[in-house]
């Protein structure tokens, strides 16, 4: 059955899994087409859309330093767009390979963000909207639907979110461990050339001096993310941004898919209480799949988060 994730033996490790699909994936897919969507802050979103003419449509938020083509987000679109779906994946600011023009980037709680995109989809027609989200776009995602609470959208049927880092100050102590190195070096090396950019352009509010003294999420989100986003530090960012605390808001069907071996989250990120999931969300902890991973072969050339993910709109559609 679909939400029995059983890989082979040399898949199981959260290492590999969350490695593999970004060095050996390929999804083959109808190239999107692109738009660009104004913001009211003078900034700009680009989205990227595969339509084939449906009434339904699924919005995909990627996830930390990801962008709308890469493989997770291609997989999951080529499915839904199977099953009759129209696909909308977005880039957060500062994503997607095209720098935005304020001084802001994205951070997890960008929910109006995501609000606007989903409002911009809805606007073309769509009867049904369904939201997905992967790791720092699960949370976004979530975060999202717990603040829309009682005012969600009717045309809004569900959500599924994978790896999602509900718990952030949580998460960033996982990944601050020695052993996670390997992963906070990568999203240092790729933030560092973001931020050297937006030293260039905004010269007075960043100055990206000493920053290879910054080894961890605590570091960065105390210097970059919350003072340009708003925060008063980085935990005060963590615990307003954290969607954990929101999920008992949901008022439509969420799945949240967080595997047991995935190296970057918490304890805290599996839930199981009702009174902390609400009525509305349900928990899937398989013991395999990583961070972003369920890599399965066969079955089409679909992953099982994807097939899972059809699986579960199945029963709220």
């Amino acid at each position: 059955m679909a939400h029995q994730y059983r890989p082979p033996a040399w898949l199981r490790s959260g290492h590999v899994q969350s490695v593999w699909p970004a060095l050996f994936r390929k999804v083959h897919l109808q190239d999107p087409v692109a738009e660009v969507l104004a913001t009211d802050d003078k900034d700009e979103l680009h989205l990227d859309w595969y339509r084939q003419g449906s009434g339904r449509l699924a919005v995909i938020s990627h996830g930390l330093e990801g962008h709308s083509r890469r493989p997770y987000v291609r997989g999951l679109a080529r499915a839904l767009l199977a099953e009759g779906w129209d696909v909308l994946a977005w880039n957060f600011r500062s994503c997607g390979g095209v720098m935005n023009h304020q001084p802001r980037f994205y951070h997890s709680g960008a929910t109006e963000d995501l609000r606007r995109v989903v409002d911009h989809g809805l606007a073309q027609g769509y009867q049904t909207v369904f939201l997905s989200g992967f790791s720092m776009g699960g949370n976004l995602t979530l975060l999202y639907l717990g603040e829309q609470s009682e005012r969600v959208d009717s045309r809004i049927c569900g959500a599924v979110a994978y790896s999602v880092p509900c718990d952030l100050a949580g998460s960033a102590d996982k990944l601050a461990l020695p052993s996670r190195k390997i992963y906070m070096q990568r999203f240092l090396k790729d933030l560092r050339v973001k931020m050297a950019e937006k030293a260039q352009k905004f010269p007075d509010l960043i100055d990206v001096s000493g920053f290879e003294s910054i080894r961890s999420f605590h570091d960065f989100d105390e210097r970059y993310t919350a003072p340009l986003h708003g925060f008063k530090s980085a935990e005060d960012y963590w615990e307003q941004c954290s969607a954990l605390g929101k999920l008992r808001h949901i008022r439509v069907p969420a799945l949240m898919i967080n595997a047991a071996d995935d190296p970057f989250l918490s304890p805290a990120c599996f839930p199981e209480s009702p009174s902390v999931l609400g009525a509305h969300v349900s928990m899937d902890a398989p013991k395999w799949g990583g961070h972003v991973g369920f890599v399965e072969h066969g079955h089409g050339g679909f992953y099982w988060s994807e097939r899972r993910a059809l699986a579960f709109l199945q029963g709220v559609v």
